[in-house]
């Protein structure tokens, strides 16, 4: 009978990195050349380039070929899972998260990959695009960044935080996540909205910024990046309880969590469409 037992969560990253690596080439030269928009998703200003989907194809294609018994999760192409269902391990990929940057030539946006084993991300990679910045973790096994340890900000009054978020693309979710950005402002140092939840919660882990929160995120967005805080000391979660999930994804070190959910509880950022 086939063994259908997972390899160790340093097994599946260092897979995942070489797969990030290769994309993230192929991202970036695609760039260089000039890429286009071929397509929009759920607006017209939430695009989708060639370079997405060239990108997640070679990742699943390598994925595929060195681990034929996974299941992949993509942005762009959905679930492939494997014909009889009893894959161990699933990737979620985002082959270039933070598209908008991308076709700016804004140097915030990347490839993300994870994997995932019996419901859990052990292992995750974000590579930024355009810097090469790579941030990696395994479950247990800490935050890195460059052979860097990651750890969160040490920051504990959140009117000291720097706080990042991101906004959908339908006009009448932006127009309530933008309220609620209004009411929120005035209680913390400042906002940033950089567009790529990804690299944004990387940022986080490393202190970079204090905290991040945002509605609509996909597992796409927040698995790598998600797993990549957590281990640098940062609580992710969501709103009254709930796991971060497409409702609400709040990452912050335990100090700040606490005022910063009860401050998006009251202005009922989960809500609105």
């Amino acid at each position: 009978m086939m063994d259908r037992s997972a390899p160790s969560p340093r097994e599946l990253l260092e897979l995942a990195i070489d797969v990030a690596r290769g994309a993230a080439t192929t991202a970036y030269r695609m760039w260089a050349e000039g890429v286009s928009v071929t397509a929009t998703k759920s607006t017209v200003t939430d695009v989708v380039t060639a370079a997405d989907r060239a990108v997640e194809r070679q990742i699943t294609d390598e994925l595929r070929r060195q681990r034929p018994d996974d299941a992949v999760l993509g942005e762009e192409y959905g679930a492939a899972e494997r014909g009889d269902g009893l894959a161990r391990v699933r990737w979620i990929v985002d082959p270039i998260d933070g598209t908008v940057n991308y076709l700016y030539g804004l140097a915030h946006c990347g490839v993300s990959i994870a994997a995932e084993v019996g419901g859990e991300v052990v292992a995750g990679v974000v590579r930024n695009i355009h810097t090469g910045e790579e941030w990696t973790a395994t479950a247990g096994g800490g935050a890195w960044r460059d052979g860097q340890r990651l750890r969160c900000s040490t920051e504990t009054d959140l009117g000291q935080a720097l706080v990042v978020t991101g906004f959908g693309y339908a006009p009448a979710r932006r127009a309530h996540q933008a309220r609620v950005l209004t009411e929120l402002i005035p209680h913390v140092r400042d906002i940033r909205r950089l567009g790529a939840a990804a690299v944004d919660l990387c940022l986080v882990a490393e202190g970079r910024a204090d905290a991040y929160y945002e509605k609509g995120l996909a597992a796409w967005d927040q698995a790598a990046g998600g797993l990549v805080a957590s281990e640098a000391g940062v609580r992710v979660g969501g709103l009254k309880g709930l796991a971060a999930g497409p409702d609400m994804v709040i990452a912050a070190p335990a100090a700040l969590f606490a005022p910063l959910h009860d401050r998006l509880a009251a202005l009922d950022a989960s809500g609105g469409p």
